[in-house]
């Protein structure tokens, strides 16, 4: 947590110039991966349908599930069929696991689990995404679409479009690649790269800007739409990746709140982490309600949200989509 903050400051911390070495090294490896890939001498996996992929050049979140919801929407309203494919992020199955609405976040991942049970459209976890697809096509044939979800690095897996998300609140951080810094590749992946999106703001390297909007509230212990208790103490908890971003969108809402409590992201949670807030109201976001359920108070909360895209970029992705099929 101390070194991501770090990541996000103008300057760089004294302590971080140790870790620049690592950042050459990073930089000179990857380089040389995506080399191999680019002139064929790592094999590329082409799917028999057209493949998006939804990533980010930096570490944290950016809003990843909530576009490829709103994705998932705007290929049904066309009339494709899509499925999406993600690493499992904490999952503990081996290979290729479809997930199941009944699943646990231990065996499919909070992310995926979450994807499987607002879309209702088939999810397949693998960190192998090429073995993923080949997977998800070879047990539902009716797709006709897949979203990588979070794979713009795994250049095993042909794409046809890349949907990059930027964070337009913290930016490129001090623009290091990992560990000295939150990148995983530079910022030239950006530059003429048609589809970068921005989320809550507009950012400089962004052709489109989303909109990010809060739903109703739901009880964790039971899903069911509620209204906040106004008589109680409020508290927050959030272990995804920019938690700041949720406790700052609480109080946008003028939610008085008594305690924030951030942790890692994709954390697992116990009784003992949240032990304390056994009998008061709490708020988290609805990533972590997923993996909370089991053992959360009649008195938490969560928040889903969901993303929206300008017209302009609904016409230009679906235009693009149709040449695909040319």
């Amino acid at each position: 947590m101390w070194l991501e903050r770090q990541w996000y400051r103008k300057h760089l911390h004294p302590l971080l110039y140790v870790l620049t070495p690592l950042s050459l090294v990073f930089w000179l490896l990857t380089n040389l991966r995506r080399s191999l890939y680019r002139f064929g001498i790592l094999k590329i996996y082409k799917a028999p349908v057209p493949v998006l992929v939804v990533g980010n050049i930096s570490v944290g979140g950016t809003g990843k599930t909530p576009t490829v919801l709103a994705l998932i929407e705007i290929l049904k309203a066309e009339g494709y069929i899509p499925g999406v494919v993600s690493r499992g992020y904490g999952a503990k199955v081996q290979g290729s696991h479809t997930v199941r609405s009944d699943d646990n976040p231990e065996t499919a991942g909070d992310e995926p689990l979450m994807l499987r049970q607002i879309a209702q459209v088939p999810v397949v976890i693998n960190p192998n995404r090429a073995e993923a697809v080949q997977h998800l096509i070879t047990e539902h044939p009716e797709v006709d679409f897949v979203i990588s979800d979070d794979g713009m690095q795994h250049y095993a897996l042909g794409r046809d479009i890349e949907v990059i998300l930027v964070d337009a609140e913290r930016g490129l951080g001090n623009g290091w690649l990992l560990p000295t810094g939150p990148l995983r590749e530079g910022p030239w992946r950006l530059r003429g790269t048609r589809w970068v999106v921005s989320l809550y703001a507009q950012h400089p390297f962004a052709h489109y800007v989303g909109e990010v909007k809060a739903q109703g509230w739901r009880r964790v212990v039971d899903d069911e739409p509620c209204e906040l208790p106004t008589h109680s103490d409020i508290h927050a908890i959030a272990g995804i990746g920019n938690p700041e971003r949720f406790f700052t969108s609480l109080r946008q809402q003028h939610i008085k709140l008594e305690s924030t409590q951030a942790f890692p992201d994709h954390y697992r949670f116990s009784d003992n982490d949240l032990q304390t807030y056994q009998n008061k109201t709490l708020l988290m976001t609805q990533k972590d309600a997923a993996k909370c359920r089991g053992i959360a108070a009649s008195t938490w909360y969560y928040q889903p949200i969901s993303a929206h895209f300008p017209e302009k970029f609904t016409a230009d992705l679906l235009e693009a989509i149709r040449h695909i099929h040319k």
